[in-house]
Parts: structure tokens; sequence; C-alpha cells
């Protein structure tokens, strides 16, 4: 979100200067003017992105059980009738997490300003993610923010169980990978150069070698004149890559290849059906209109390319269709989804089936990530000691025959 620099005129006729951040200038001057001041100048702030910047940022996070228990007690204390400025004070206090207390001050800040609730968290992406923001919104529009809040608790505990089950099952396979390719840099550009020439000494320039230790002196060569050539490539490839990605355009690209690889495909598949099934319902029992839900849904599953079809859906709706009839000629979205849907539909019962299907795949996503995890670590060690294997009989192997040969 940008930052802007102002100037500005209180009721007292005093000049002020400050900072910000919001979407735009004029949102940037409705706001200053909800707090009482007369905007003079507003410009958009230099940011400076240097290394001494990020390092003081650094560390500035907040943990996903904080979120969870600022939702809950937010929930609870306007449930209770509490003003919000003054809900928002006592969790400023409350929080041990210093950062968490900067953003807590600034929401609270801004709400005694006139802004909305989900307007101030919007200005903290990289605390609230892009639902949280949306759901509250939902819910202050709804009048339920409570119950929303409540909702969230419970998404933000799913959502970091569902993490820390795919964290944990690819930290050791990617431990593995990383170990196995700088042994192969390490091996090929320092230890096999030294062993090869060994090798040659005692067998001579005419030597018989085996296919594969000379495949393997080959590779070595080649490390050695272009191995640096070929990290520098691959630095500048991640990072452009990286920043690629991040831009609209990248992002949705990068979605539709991961749902082009066929295990992923289901696990990136059956993680969005569950955010969709359990969030929808949520908008749904707080009373929110579909058309609403589907717009702040499309944001929680996690993949531009099935927030895509939710949009196009959204605009079936608009015409008069059910969402289980666009939802049924889906790609990605499995039938069962659609058939429930239209079952919830008929009944009147939409929200209900919907958690429903959420526990079940959100039961098919963990059973399926430990299924891998049982797989992946054996077929690693493998792959390591096929690779360990086949250097050792490259080198070993004909300093075995040579010597044989010196002896006889």
């Amino acid at each position: 979100m940008p930052k802007f620099t102002y100037a500005a005129v209180n009721k007292a006729g005093k000049s002020i200067t400050g900072a910000g951040e919001s979407t735009s200038r004029d949102t940037m001057a409705d706001t200053l003017i909800k707090q009482g001041l007369r905007p003079v100048t507003i410009k958009v702030a230099s940011e400076k992105k240097g290394f001494s910047s990020k390092l003081k940022n650094f560390g500035n996070k907040v943990k996903l059980k904080d979120l969870v228990i600022f939702s809950r007690q937010m929930s609870t204390m306007i449930s209770a009738g509490v003003p919000l400025t003054r809900a928002l004070s006592t969790m400023q206090t409350q929080s041990t997490n210093k950062y968490f207390q900067t953003v807590i001050a600034g929401i609270s800040h801004d709400v005694e300003g006139g802004m909305s609730l989900g307007e101030a968290f919007g200005k903290y992406p990289t605390v609230f993610s892009e639902i949280y923001i949306n759901m509250i919104k939902a819910g202050e529009a709804g009048g339920i923010l409570d119950d929303i809040m409540k909702r969230l608790a419970t998404q933000v505990e799913q959502d970091s169980s569902m993490r820390k089950k795919v964290k944990g099952a690819m930290t050791y396979p990617i431990v593995i990978l990383t170990v196995t390719v700088i042994a192969f840099f390490g091996i090929t550009m320092f230890v096999l150069p030294k062993i090869g020439k060994i090798i040659l000494d005692l067998g001579g320039p005419n030597a018989k070698l085996p296919i594969y230790t000379v495949a393997m002196l080959n590779i070595s060569a080649f490390m050695q004149k272009k191995g640096v050539f070929i990290f520098v490539f691959l630095v500048i490839f991640v990072f452009f890559g990286m920043k690629y990605i991040k831009t609209p355009k990248g992002k949705y690209k990068f979605h539709y290849v991961l749902l082009k690889i066929p295990v992923l495909k289901d696990i990136i598949i059956k993680i969005a059906v569950a955010r969709f099934a359990r969030t929808f319902a949520s908008l749904m029992t707080a009373g929110v209109t579909v058309l609403d839900a589907l717009e702040v849904t499309g944001g929680a599953v996690g993949n531009k390319v099935i927030q895509k079809e939710l949009i196009e859906a959204a605009k079936e709706v608009k015409n008069g269709k059910q969402l289980s009839e666009p939802l049924s000629k889906s790609k990605n979205f499995p039938p069962i989804v659609s058939q429930m849907l239209a079952i919830g539909e008929e009944t009147g019962q939409t929200d209900t089936i919907l958690v429903r299907v959420a526990d079940f795949y959100e039961e098919e996503v963990a059973t399926v990530i430990d299924s891998l995890a049982s797989i992946i670590e054996p077929i690693m060690i493998i792959i390591l000691g096929a690779g360990v294997g086949l250097i050792a009989a490259s080198v070993m192997g004909p300093i075995a025959s040579l010597s044989k040969n010196i002896g006889g």
C-alpha cells in the first residue's frame, strides 16, 4: 500500500505534518478530514529499501498463535458490547509481541479517526491475510463482526495446522535435496579433478576407462570451467523468477503450472476446496449475500486460477443461476462439490453441507501429506545413495582395475 507524507491544519489553526498509508491521495485526504484536519499537501513518500531498512524490519512478524488469541478475545469483547476502540486498546496492552502492539495501536488510531476496521486492517497485509481483511469487511457490513472474528480464529488455527503438516512433510526432502546439490557441485569441482589426475597418471593417456567414469570426468571438467557461471545464472534466474511470480500475471501463470503437476495438483485443489467451502459457509451463516461471499472467498482459495473460476461463477450467479451450475463445469472443482452444493441449495442448508465438505477435504489433505511424507523420505535416500554409489563406482572401479594391471 502506498505511503504518503502530508501537511495539514488542525481545528486550532496549527500546522502539523505526518505520514501514513492509504490506497490513494483522495482516500488519504478523506482520512485526514475525518480526523478533524484540513489537508494542505499530500505527497507520495519515497521508500528506502536498502539493507538497513530490511534489517530494521527483520523479525517484525506476528505468529499465528498471536493472531488466534487476538481474534478470539476481540470476538468476546465485541459480543460483550465493549466499544471497538476500547477493545483494541485492551488487546494492545495484553499482547506480548512488541510489533503486534505497534500494529494494534496503528489500527486503533485509524479507527478513532473514522476509518473502518477492515480498511485499518488492510494497512498491514504482512500481518493480516487478504481473506482475513475481506471477512472483517463482510462482518462490518453485515453487523456480525463478533461472529466473524470467532470464525476467523478457528480458520487461522486450521490453516496453521495444515501449514505445519505441509512444512513437516517437505522439510526432510528439501534438506536432502539441498545437501545433494551442494555435494554434487563440491565433488565435481574440487574432488573429481584431483582423482581424475591420479587415474590418468596411473593408466597413462591411452588408458581405457569405463564410460561412466569418462562421463563423470567430463562433467567435472565442464563444471570447473562453467560452474561459477552456472551458479550465477541460477541465482539471477531465481531472483528475477521470484520477482515475476509476485506480479499478477506471473502469479497466475505460476499457479497454472502448479495445477499441471500430477501429485501437487491434487493437494492444491483439495486445500483450495476446503478453504472455499469453510469460508463460504462462514459467510453464508453470517448472512452475507452469495455474490459478496464469492468475492471474499475468491481471495481465500490461494490459487489465482481457481479464483478466476469463482469470479466467472459469480457472473453466472448474478444472471440468475445457482452456484452449483457453474461449479459443475469447473475444470478444478471436483464433481462432488457441485453435487453437495446443489443438495444444499435445494434443502436450504448450504452452509451446513459445505462445512462437511470442508471437513472431508481437510482430512483428505492431511492423509495425502502424511502418505507423501512416508514415501518421499525413502525415495530421497535411494536417490542420494544412487548418486553416491555412481560417484564411488566411477572413481574406485578404474583405480582398482589399474592397480591390478600395475601389480601384474
